[in-house]
C-alpha cells in the first residue's frame, strides 16, 4: 500500500502579510531533498512551499497525508505547530516529523508537539521512515549508493534556475550563524553525487549551488568542482552558475579567473558590514583579511556580479553610525548595493544569542517568530523611537531614493564594459530589491480565510508587533490543539528567558 507523504516548507513573511514570494531567489530545495529519501514506488509524495504559494490552509490537502514532514527557518517553529494542529484535527493517526534549526535548538520542547523532532541532517529521515513504515519505503539511491537525489519533478516552484549542492556546512564560526550553534563541520560531497544531481535536474540556463560555502577548505576539491563545471557546460547541461562564498575565496586571485572562465554569473558573499569592529564582534575574521571594496571591485571587473547582505546591530552601534555606513555604500558606485539589510538576529544557541542573554539585552515579550531580521528584539543604544524610525526607513530605503538612483547611473557608467547585459541587469536589480522589496519578489497575496485581518500595522518592535493573520485558525481546530496557535515566547514580561525554554537553551550552553 502506498503511503501518502506531505512535505511543507514553513514560512512567515517578514511583512506579516501572507504574500506569495514567487520570484524570491534562491528558493528552498529542502523539500525536494527530503522527498528524495522516500521510495517513489511505495510513496505518493506532495510538496508545498509557503514562500512561493503562501500559507497552506487547504482542508483537503491537510486531510490527505499519512505522514507530514515540516521544515523551515528559526522563525517558522510556530508555523510548524499550526500545520500540526490542522493535520491532527483531520487525522489523529497522522505521523508528524519536524526538522530544521529551531527543532535542533529546542529538541526537548519539540517532543511535546511532534512525533519525530529530528536533530540531524536529511539522512536521519531514513531512520524515521524505517521505524514508521519499513525499509521498503526508503529510496533505493539512499540504500544502495548512500546519497539522496532531489525530486526536482515535484518542485513546482523551481522554474528555470536549477539547484545543486556540492558541499554541506561551513568551516567558519561566525557568532550569529545557526551553523555555529550546531557545531557542524564542513563536508564536501562525492563528485559522482554532484554529477547525478545535475543529470536528474535536466538542462537549465543557470544553476545555483546551494553550498553554505562553495570555496570550502579543500583546495583540491574546489579545483575538481571547477573541472566538473567545465565538463558539464561543454555538454550543455547549463550555461551559467551562481554560488555563495566567504571572503577568503578572493585571497587567491586564480579563483576569480577560474570562476569567470567557467561561466560564473554571480557570487554571493557574507560581507555583513564595512565596519572592522563590527566584523570582529561577529567573529567574521575572514572579512578583515582584504578590504571589502577591493573584493567587490575585482569581482565586477572580472565580469561577475557581486551580491552581499548587511547586518546592522542597534545594540552595539548608534543610528548615526549605521546611517554613515549606509551613505558610504550608496555613495560608492564602485560597489553593488546590498541585496538585503537585516538587523542582527540572536538566533537560538548561537554565541551571539548567549552574549545578548548575558548582557540582558533582550526586550520583554519577544516571540520566537520575531527573530526575522526586520523586528527589533534587543535593547538599543539610541532612543527607541529613533531606532524604530531607522528600521522602517531601511525596509525600502526611504529618504535615500535619489542617492540610490544616482548610484545606479554611476555604477552603469563604471562597469558597462566589464559586465554583460545580464550581469548588469542582475547588479542593478538590487536597487529594486532595496527600494521595492514587496514589488520585486511578490507575485500575489495568498488566498487565506476571508475573516482574517491581512492589514496588520507593523510597529517594528517585538514587544508590540502584531501577530500574523495565520495565527487565527483557517478552520475549526480540535480543542486539544488550540494552544498550538499561541506564539512561542522567547522572553517573558521582564525580558528574561521563558521558563519552558530553559531546558533546551540553558542546559549545556555554549
Amino acid at each position: 500500500m502506498k503511503k501518502k507523504i506531505l512535505i511543507v516548507n514553513c514560512y512567515f513573511d517578514e511583512l506579516r502579510i501572507p504574500f506569495c514570494r514567487k520570484t524570491k531567489i534562491p528558493q528552498t530545495m529542502t523539500p525536494a531533498f527530503l522527498a528524495g529519501v522516500f521510495s517513489s514506488g511505495f510513496c505518493d509524495i506532495k510538496l508545498h512551499d509557503e514562500v512561493y504559494s503562501g500559507p497552506l490552509e487547504s482542508e483537503a490537502l491537510l486531510s490527505w497525508p499519512d505522514m507530514l514532514i515540516l521544515t523551515g527557518l528559526n522563525t517558522a517553529f510556530d508555523r510548524m505547530l499550526h500545520l500540526t494542529a490542522y493535520v491532527r484535527t483531520k487525522n489523529r493517526n497522522v505521523i508528524v516529523v519536524a526538522g530544521g534549526p529551531s527543532i535542533r535548538a529546542l529538541h526537548n520542547y519539540s517532543k511535546t508537539f511532534f512525533d519525530y523532532p529530528c536533530t540531524g541532517d536529511i539522512e536521519q529521515l531514513k531512520e524515521v521512515i524505517e521505524d514508521s513504515f519499513g525499509k521498503d519505503y526508503v529510496s533505493r539511491n539512499l540504500l544502495e549508493q548512500g546519497w539522496v537525489i532531489p525530486r526536482y519533478d515535484l518542485c513546482y516552484w523551481m522554474g528555470n534556475p536549477g539547484y545543486v549542492e556540492a558541499s554541506r556546512n561551513c568551516h567558519y564560526h561566525c557568532s550569529f550563524c545557526s551553523l555555529t550553534a550546531e557545531g557542524v563541520k564542513y563536508q564536501p560531497y562525492n563528485l559522482s553525487y554532484v554529477r547525478q544531481q545535475f543529470i536528474a535536474m535536466g538542462r537549465r540556463w543557470v544553476v545555483i549551488f546551494l553550498d553554505n560555502n562553495f570555496g570550502g577548505t579543500d583546495r583540491q576539491f574546489l579545483l575538481e568542482r571547477f573541472d566538473l563545471i567545465n565538463e558539464l557546460r561543454k555538454k550543455k547541461l547549463f550555461s551559467r552558475w551562481v554560488a555563495m562564498v566567504s571572503s577568503d575565496f578572493f585571497l587567491e586571485e586564480r579563483n576569480i579567473h577560474l570562476a569567470s572562465s567557467s561561466g560564473c554569473l554571480s557570487l554571493f558573499c557574507g560581507i555583513e558590514s564595512f565596519d572592522r569592529q563590527t566584523l570582529v564582534n561577529f567573529k567574521k575574521y575572514q572579512n578583515v583579511l582584504i578590504p571589502q571594496v577591493e573584493i567587490i571591485r575585482k569581482c565586477l571587473n572580472a565580469g561577475i556580479t557581486f551580491y552581499y547582505g548587511l547586518v546592522f546591530d542597534v545594540a552595539t552601534r548608534t543610528i548615526a553610525d549605521l546611517r554613515k555606513e549606509l551613505e558610504f555604500i550608496i555613495g560608492n558606485p564602485q560597489i553593488t548595493l546590498p541585496t538585503f539589510i537585516s538587523l542582527a538576529i540572536p538566533l537560538l544557541k548561537t554565541p551571539f544569542f548567549y552574549e545578548c542573554l548575558n548582557k540582558n539585552l533582550f526586550l520583554p515579550n519577544i516571540k520566537l517568530r520575531d527573530l526575522d531580521g526586520t523586528t527589533i528584539t534587543l535593547k538599543s543604544l539610541d532612543p527607541t523611537d529613533e531606532v524604530i524610525r531607522f528600521v522602517k526607513d531601511i525596509q525600502n530605503l526611504s529618504g535615500y531614493r535619489q542617492k540610490v538612483f544616482s548610484h545606479a547611473i554611476n555604477f552603469f557608467r563604471l562597469y558597462r564594459k566589464s559586465l554583460t547585459f545580464w550581469n548588469m541587469i542582475l547588479a542593478l536589480h538590487t536597487t529594486l530589491l532595496l527600494c521595492t522589496p514587496k514589488l520585486s519578489t511578490t507575485g500575489s497575496v495568498a488566498r487565506v480565510s476571508l475573516h482574517k485581518n491581512s492589514k496588520n500595522v507593523r510597529t517594528f518592535i517585538g514587544s508590540t508587533e502584531p501577530l500574523d493573520s495565520v495565527y487565527i485558525p483557517a478552520f475549526p481546530i480540535d480543542l486539544k490543539f488550540q494552544h498550538y496557535f499561541k506564539p512561542t515566547m522567547l522572553t517573558d514580561s521582564s525580558g528574561n528567558l521563558s521558563e519552558y525554554l530553559h531546558a533546551d537553551l540553558m542546559l549545556n550552553r555554549s
